[in-house]
């Protein structure tokens, strides 16, 4: 693993655990290299029109050739959302191995989040059944099993420990990581391969855009402008560990509101209640964290319940920014992703806190953050440094997390 990072010994007690390797795939590139470069340089290719049964969508894609394809005793599950999963899953392999060949197969844990699984399939068989009178050769029902992903990951990766996907809407991904700590401070796991997996199917598309929550251009967040979000796809996921090393998970949070089935609590008081959980947790004051990566979906609705709630926990003021309008809304797999991109300003010397990209146009009802719009940094030689992602999802799930390095 990497070189190890000192965690305070308030923090230690609550055994500390650590995020040791990331893979992601989405619409900035098919590998976290080039998806890293990208997101410096604001360059999204894969944020593009998709055509739909109701007309034209911006989206957020991932364009690169999914050419990893499941192992022959897993063929019934080969679909797109699996396909993205193991292009994630394979830029940490050689951790997973290393972990596997350490602990063993039986203490190597998956947790999961997604909402679409293979839903992408059966839309694809459905009208093939339509013009054939008969479903595809192949088709398997278990590719669209909500809770497929985490067993797909654990028999892909030869692992036999714990392996349980996550389903709570856009914290689904979010959740995951609560849920995986929660195993290896239990003692129930040694690692746990953990993150999430959305792919874009027409099922999300129209459902959000018969909410009037779709834009037909790219998302706009906490703009007076904002009309909508962009649907994604992508993956990404971790190795998570109680071995030190340069990143650790040391707040998490979570709140159900249940304000409404759709909408947020105008006020975001659930949302704010898993912010300072996470602080709280982490034994943090809010002026110690130096940058926070919003959910900014650009609806009207989020984006004054968020912006109202991250005025009242920073109340000085905290760098941050929403990243969607460089992935699209990955729905399930963007908290993990998300999450991704906060770790990538701890683990890497010199990447650049993600900016803000919106129109610049401030909505005046709404309280006015630090969003990022320059390059910045986090600062360097002055300690350990915290970083926070946020998450929020329909029925008023909420979840917060709080990374240190």
């Amino acid at each position: 693993m990497s070189a190890s990072l000192s965690i305070p010994k308030a923090q230690k007690s609550k055994q500390a655990v650590y995020l040791h390797a990331l893979g992601m795939v989405n619409a900035l590139g098919d590998h976290v290299d080039t998806i890293a470069a990208a997101l410096a340089a604001g360059h999204a290719p894969g944020m593009t029109t998709l055509a739909t049964g109701i007309g034209d969508a911006f989206v957020g894609r991932v364009i690169a050739a999914l050419d990893i394809v499941p192992p022959a005793s897993l063929e019934p599950y080969d679909c797109r959302n699996n396909r993205l999963l193991l292009a994630a899953l394979a830029q940490i392999a050689p951790h997973v191995d290393a972990a596997r060949e350490r602990y063993g197969a039986d203490r190597i844990g998956v947790v999961l989040g997604t909402s679409t699984s293979g839903i992408d399939a059966a839309e694809a068989a459905f009208a093939h059944r339509a013009q054939a009178g008969a479903m595809p050769a192949g088709f398997d029902y278990r590719q669209t099993e909500i809770g497929a992903a985490a067993p797909f990951a654990a028999a892909a990766l030869g692992i036999d420990g714990p392996a349980f996907t996550v389903s709570t809407a856009c914290t689904s991904s979010a959740k995951a990581f609560v849920s995986a700590r929660r195993l290896l401070q239990l003692q129930l796991c040694d690692a746990v391969v953990v993150g999430g997996v959305d792919s874009l199917c027409e099922l999300t598309v129209q459902g959000f855009a018969s909410l009037e929550s779709t834009s037909t251009t790219r998302t706009n967040p906490m703009s007076v402008n904002r009309c909508g979000i962009n649907v994604g796809e992508g993956a990404a996921v971790f190795l998570m560990s109680r071995d030190e090393g340069p990143v650790a998970l040391i707040g998490c949070g979570e709140s159900s509101d249940a304000h409404h089935i759709s909408a947020p609590d105008p006020q975001g008081v659930g949302g704010e209640l898993a912010l300072r959980a996470a602080l709280d947790d982490a034994g943090l004051a809010p002026s110690a964290i130096g940058y926070v990566n919003l959910h900014a979906t650009a609806t009207r609705k989020n984006d004054e319940m968020e912006s109202q709630l991250m005025a009242r926990v920073f109340a000085g003021g905290v760098a941050a920014s929403g990243t969607k309008p460089y992935t699209g809304h990955q729905l399930g797999a963007a908290g993990a992703t998300e999450l991704g991109f906060a770790w990538l300003t701890l683990a890497r010397e010199r990447m650049a806190l993600p900016r803000h990209c919106w129109d610049g146009q401030p909505d005046p009802a709404l309280p006015r953050l630090d969003l990022v719009e320059d390059e910045r940094y986090l600062p360097r030689g002055v300690g350990m440094r915290y970083v926070m992602s946020n998450s929020f999802a329909f029925g008023g799930s909420n979840c917060s997390l709080i990374l240190a390095g």
